[in-house]
């Protein structure tokens, strides 16, 4: 639903003229009819679609709470030794990262386990008969690399705090303060705040 311009094809503009009529005829004798609407660019939207939503709700960015909760539901049953004071400093250091952000942010950490085992040159032999990535000097430990771990051997070790440490170094909110500020700008003059 951009907005109307000359660019647009004879067919763009007749769906989207539909899509209006449409909407305007929406309350009236149709019980239970809820129309939703989500973007990322609200500006983009054309003026008379716009007028036809009642409600216009700018949805910010993840305060602290609310990062911390996503860290914990992306992280799922993930084997970790993360502690929920871990979590919080991860809600304080991700300050103006999106869900999106986030979600990104803890697949590559749960991906550092993983990564270890196949850069490790040393491992261990844990009680259950697996082998265990550890660093070289790491007593008991047999100078080997992932492809000399026999099948189904392999113990992948637990994410931790560390791998977090070392994705949020790299990491970046996909959100600029620019945009941040035209977000601002739209709902001051067309919307509201959402809670």
């Amino acid at each position: 639903c951009g907005a109307r311009g000359d660019g647009q094809s004879e067919s763009s503009r007749r769906v989207m003229t539909e899509f209006l009529v449409q909407m305007q005829g929406v309350g009236k004798g149709e019980d239970g009819v809820l129309v939703l609407g989500a973007t990322n660019i609200p500006w983009g939207i054309d003026s008379a679609m716009r007028r036809r939503f009642e409600k216009r709700v700018y949805i910010a960015l993840p305060e602290t709470a609310a990062r911390r909760a996503m860290f914990g539901i992306h992280i799922g049953d993930t084997d970790n030794d993360l502690t929920s004071e871990d979590k919080e400093v991860l809600a304080i250091m991700s300050e103006g990262m999106s869900g999106s952000d986030i979600s990104v942010t803890v697949r590559e950490a749960l991906r550092m386990p993983i990564r270890r085992c196949q850069t490790a040159t040393h491992f261990v032999r844990m009680h259950d008969g697996k082998f265990c990535p550890v660093p070289p000097g790491t007593p008991g430990a047999t100078a080997m690399s992932i492809m000399d771990v026999p099948p189904r051997m392999l113990a992948v070790p637990r994410v931790t705090m560390g791998d977090f440490y070392a994705v949020m170094k790299k990491a970046k909110s996909s959100v600029g303060s620019e945009e941040l500020t035209k977000y601002d700008e739209w709902t001051r003059e067309f919307g509201e705040e959402g809670a």
